[in-house]
């Protein structure tokens, strides 16, 4: 379980702070989580705190009763934290097996391989021995970067905004996979989006707005609040 008692955070802008994040208080409890709101409104940094990129002004991070706030995003890893970054980091010269078992932590079989890149729709024998490279596509990348995160079996599994750049074909297929994982993950997923397709998976849907929490609730408690707030959801043909 993950805790956020308090969470503040500051930023400078042109010489004066601004306030991004004011009085955060969540526990993340259920399996799968999405966090809405407008643009600006704090949901990325909110991520990247939770994963330890960037570290809170004021408050507390407790992980199954233990204080992480000090602890750096590696040892943050170590304890179970995964984080997605919207545009998967590319590894020019490391293949995809390669970069499978640095995630497991062993070196990875290739049963292994095989097992994980099924999960997420990928044919192993046309992607283990690839280069995580510009040769792959937006989506191709996304499905990688997920099956990191099961290779690793993580407690707490971020995604910030995973259907960022990818076409539609690609954007089902990752609805797919977060379906699969939404029933098989033994612990959460906690994603930040517009999409409505990925919020109505959700367990429990966060509505941030000008760095404070709205609202909580399902997703019949929550999407009604949207659409009051003029902030209907998108759906993937509104970008294309």
């Amino acid at each position: 379980m993950l805790e956020l008692k308090g969470i503040c955070y500051s930023a400078e802008d042109e010489s004066r702070e601004v306030e991004i994040l004011n009085d955060i208080n969540l526990t993340l409890d259920d399996r799968f989580v999405a966090v809405t709101g407008p643009n600006g409104s704090g949901k990325s940094t909110l991520a990247k705190i939770i994963a330890g990129i960037l570290k809170p002004t004021a408050g507390r991070i407790i992980l199954d009763g233990e204080d992480i706030t000090d602890l750096s995003i590696t040892e943050r890893a170590n304890k179970g934290i995964s984080y997605a970054f919207q545009q998967p980091v590319r590894f020019k010269g490391i293949t995809v097996r390669e970069l499978l078992s640095v995630a497991a932590g062993r070196d990875a079989s290739m049963s292994d391989i095989c097992e994980i890149l099924s999960e997420v729709g990928l044919c192993a024998r046309d992607y283990v021995n690839r280069e995580v490279n510009a040769s792959l596509s937006g989506g191709e990348l996304k499905r990688i970067e997920i099956a990191m995160i099961i290779a690793r079996k993580t407690k707490v599994s971020i995604f910030d905004e995973p259907e960022a750049g990818i076409d539609l074909w690609s954007f089902q297929n990752l609805i797919r996979v977060f379906e699969k994982m939404h029933e098989e993950i033994n612990g959460s997923i906690l994603i930040i989006s517009h999409q409505e397709r990925i919020l109505g998976l959700a367990d429990r849907i966060v509505l941030l707005s000008g760095g404070q929490i709205r609202k909580v609730g399902s997703k019949e408690e929550v999407m009604p609040e949207l659409l009051d707030r003029g902030q209907p959801c998108k759906t993937l043909t509104d970008k294309l």
